[in-house]
Formats: structure tokens, sequence, C-alpha cells
């Protein structure tokens, strides 16, 4: 066992004044990861700025801070909030949605269901997020502060297919809700619809408006967000599918249009592919930006900033290479010069577990349940117990106490080290990259030995076996397991009875992303039957490097 320290994170607030704004600057014990930092160091940053599956990403500016939300999915605690000073350097800190509505629904894994694009903005003192489930409908929640607690949700407008809301409050006290269709849900897709909406934003009002009809030009347009500039109404709409799309955007005088368009960003001769989704912020200091996704396969869909520039009162989104009056994306560029003094953070990787609730990162495949594990706080583990499969069990995809995390670079080692409190046969704890297809390292009890294990399993949506790729006798209940993840998301899988000397096992596995999501990282413990009592993983310690 470590030594017993409080290794969470530190946050001291100072002020210093410059250019008459206040900075917020944390201390050395800010996490910082080790594969992958956005900020340069030298007044620029590369992109992306999070190499992690924050899908659909919005984000605003409320003084000299900035906040970001995004897609969930089916993951909880959902609607991550993020928080940074400069757009470069993210914390995570906090999460809106601590379980998901309705909960006999998302009691269970809803792969590719449950939270949406969502949209979050800061009216009269409150931040509200807007956010879609395609099946049930548009939901709110509020809260005075970003770190929470955040509002029960509330259904806005009920409806299957209803996606991606945005509101705008107008200068005249109006209120309005854009938002596309699902056409999976809906059977009808590719347009972009406006509703009036009570002052409080808590009901829509009346029949929405159809403003824009992509099926000609820009199929599947989708993910709109709603901004007032100069007395225009602009939407910022990607179009073109996720992965081979453009960023379009419609300017009108009259928030029910018509709206002319003008595609504002696309791939050109970039090697960031559909550039898709996301937010225009502005700082205090008059500096334009813009926060997409790009997809990137296993790795999910990870966040990118561009600079924006105002052009005709439209905006160019990062720089004309070509010159035919559409940006492209940026790999580098210059930071804003807001939070000129913030300093490196990022969001959280490892984990000591020697805190009273698990580090942010980990999110669990449907809402969580109190038997599925403990912290322990000072005892520094977490104790994941061994929770019965489900008697129709085939593979981990119907799995709901999955404890993941997020990849967080292109490469990267995750080393975790665990004692297998075992008490029965059929028990079993394991370290899994988990998608569509997945492959984990394990100790199984089996006739009162240890096995050690390596199982793999393609296409587990469709309801395919495990197939067991190693399997050896292990001497000892404590082990040290370890994944490398290369570049293309290849992994392979090791073990170690001292954490120093690891024996690879298996054969590579290139991981896969899973519904809408990227491949994720972390454990499981289950057992075969249902007892009074049952075995349970103490894990020690997760830690990613390079």
């Amino acid at each position: 066992m470590k030594l017993n320290v409080n290794l969470s994170l530190i946050v001291v607030l100072s002020f210093v004044f410059g250019s008459g704004s206040a900075q917020r600057i944390k201390t050395e014990n800010s996490t910082v990861s080790k594969v992958w930092v956005a900020d340069n160091g030298d007044g620029t940053y590369k992109n992306p700025i999070l190499h992690a599956d924050y899908s659909d990403p919005d984000a605003i500016r409320v003084g000299d801070d900035f906040y970001m939300t995004a897609s969930s999915f089916n993951c909880v605690p959902g609607l991550p909030i993020l928080h940074s000073t400069d757009l470069v350097n993210w914390e995570l800190i906090s999460y809106a949605l601590p379980k998901q509505p309705p909960f006999d629904v998302f009691d269970k894994p809803q792969h590719g269901n449950g939270v949406w694009a969502p949209c979050i903005r800061h009216h009269k003192g409150e931040f509200y997020i807007y956010y879609p489930d395609p099946d049930f409908g548009i939901y709110l929640t509020k809260a005075t502060g970003a770190k929470g607690p955040w509002s029960e949700p509330l259904l806005v407008k009920e409806g299957k297919g209803l996606i991606d809301p945005s509101p705008l409050w107008d200068d005249d006290g109006n209120a309005y809700l854009v938002f596309a269709l699902a056409g999976s849900r809906a059977g009808v897709k590719s347009i972009l619809l406006v509703s009036r909406m009570k002052a409080d934003g808590t009901e829509l009002l009346g029949d929405p408006v159809m403003v824009f009809d992509g099926h000609k030009n820009h199929p599947t347009v989708e993910g709109p967000k709603f901004y007032k500039r100069n007395g225009c109404y602009y939407i910022f709409a990607p179009a073109g599918g996720v992965s081979t799309g453009w960023q379009l955007v419609l300017r009108s005088k009259n928030v029910f249009g018509p709206y002319e368009e003008k595609i504002v960003l696309e791939q050109g001769s970039t090697t960031i592919n559909g550039p898709h989704q996301g937010a225009w912020v502005d700082t205090s200091t008059g500096g334009d930006w813009f926060i997409h996704f790009q997809d990137k396969g296993a790795y999910g869909r990870i966040v990118h900033l561009q600079p924006v520039k105002w052009e005709n009162d439209w905006p160019v989104i990062g720089v004309d290479y070509d010159g035919n009056g559409i940006g492209e994306p940026v790999s580098d560029y210059k930071k804003s010069d807001a939070g000129t003094k913030s300093t490196v953070i990022t969001p959280p990787e490892n984990d000591e577990f020697d805190t009273p609730q698990l580090s942010l990162q980990w999110q669990w495949h449907a809402n969580p349940q109190l038997m599925w594990g403990f912290s322990t706080g000072n005892m520094g583990f977490y104790r994941l117990n061994c929770i019965p499969k489900t008697d129709n069990f085939v593979n981990l995809w119907t799995v709901p106490n999955l404890l993941l995390q997020k990849f967080p670079a292109e490469e990267f080692t995750a080393t975790a080290k665990l004692t297998f409190n075992h008490r029965f046969d059929g028990e079993e704890i394991g370290f899994v990259v988990m998608g569509d297809s997945y492959q984990f390292v394990s100790l199984k009890r089996l006739d009162g030995k240890l096995i050690l294990r390596v199982v793999k399993c393609d296409n587990a949506r469709t309801g395919s076996v495990e197939k067991e790729l190693f399997q050896k006798e292990f001497p000892a209940n404590t082990v040290y397991f370890r994944i490398k993840i290369k570049s293309g998301a290849l992994c392979s899988f090791s073990f170690s009875m001292d954490g120093k000397k690891f024996t690879e096992a298996g054969e590579a596995f290139r991981a896969v992303p899973g519904r809408w999501i990227g491949a994720k990282i972390g454990f499981f413990a289950l057992r075969d039957g249902v007892i009074n009592d049952a075995g349970n993983a103490d894990i020690d310690w997760f830690r990613i490097e390079k």
C-alpha cells in the first residue's frame, strides 16, 4: 500500500491585477498530463487542445472565465463541466448530471443513447445547460455556479428525435430555441427549427418554424448554436457528416429568417477531417475563437481551438490558406491574450484513490449503484465489488458496472495495482480497453486457483462471444496490470507481480470506438451467480505515463 498522502487537487485563488481583470492562478499541484499538453509554454498552443473524447463541445465566457460542456451519451456522471482562463488549459471541475433520467432506462447501459450535443449558456446570473435525449426530448438543468449543484433535469420539450438545442435571449426580452432533428428517431433530418420560448427558458411556445433546409447543399446539418452580433442573428451549424463535413454559418436580420449561408471552416489541405460542431466565444479583450471537434476513431471526438476573424460580418474560422474565403484548421497558433498568466493544467488522468471520492475522470456505463464500489479515503484504495453477471450474459456490452475513463493521448501507458480479495469460484477482476470490440487482462478464480487471462471480444455490440487468448495460473492475489497504447490505438497487455518486470500476454489489440464515444480504459469486477457476499478488487492506484 502506498503512503497515505492526499494528492487531491489544491486550487489557490489569488488575484493579479492587469488590464483591469482578475486572473485565477493555480498552484504547482494542479493536474498536468504526462502524455498530452496543448500549451507549448512559449505563448503558443498546439491542437488538439484536448486529445480526449469531449464530443460536441460547447463553451461560453463569463467574465474572464471560460466554461465548456460536452456530450456524454450513456456515460455517468454526464455533462462534464470544464473551466479555463485561456481557452487552452482546461480543468475538469464537475458534472451537471450525477444520474441520468429516466432512471429506470439508464440504470442499464444504453450505448449511444442519452446525452447528445448540449449547449451551455449564462443568463441573469445563472448557468443553463440544454441537452437533448433523442428518445425523450429536450432537457434543461441550471445552477448558480458552474460546479453546481445543478438542478434536476426539466423536460422542456417532449419529443422523439429532437436534438442539439441552443437558446437565445434577445435584447427585447424574447427568448428562442434552435434545434435539429435526428433522422434515426424522427424520420426527418437535415433541417433546423426555431421555436419561441418562455423568458425563463422552461417551456417552448407555439409551433417551431423551419428556418433552414440543408438537403440540397448541406446534408446532415445539425448541432446549431444560436448567437446575435451587430443586430444579426447567427446560427453556427456543421453539415456533411461527422468525419467528412464542414462548418456552416447562417445569418439573418430576422430570428425566423430567411438566412443567408456560408461555409466558414473546412478540412482543406489539412489532416483535420470534418472540423465539426462547437462554440464561438469571444474574450474580454476583444478576441474571437471557435472550439470544435475532430472525429479520430478510437480516440473519440477530440477538441480543437481555432482563431476567428470577422470579414463583412461573416466569421472566417482558422486560417484561409488557399484564399478561397473559407478557413482551414490550424495545428499551432498564438494563444489568446486572455489568461496570459494562466498556469498549465489538464483534465485528471491518474488516481491514487486516497480521497473520499473518485477522481473526476471516471465514469460508469450506466447510472451507478451503491454496491458497485466504495471509496475508502484514508485507507488509500477503491473497493470494486464483484457484481453478478446478468442471466443472459454474453459479453461486457451489457455490463453497467464498468469504471472507465477516456483515452488522453495518441500514445500512452496505463498501469494499475490491484489486490483481488476473492472468495468464490467464478469471480473475476479485469483491466479493459472497451469499445464496440474490447480486450482485457484479468484474474479469475477457477477451481480454487487464480488464473490470469487475456480475453478478446470482436463486435461485442452484435452479441459476439468472448475468446480467451492467454491463460496461466497466477501465484498471488496482488497484481500489476499494464496496457500500452501506441499510435493507431494499438494496445498491448502485460502483467507483473512486483510492478517492475512485466510480461506481455495475448496478442496486440487495435482499439475501436464505442457507440458514438471513443474507446475507454478502466476496470470491471464480476461474478457468476448470486450469493450473500462477494469478492472484490482493491484498486491501489492507476497511473498514465508515456
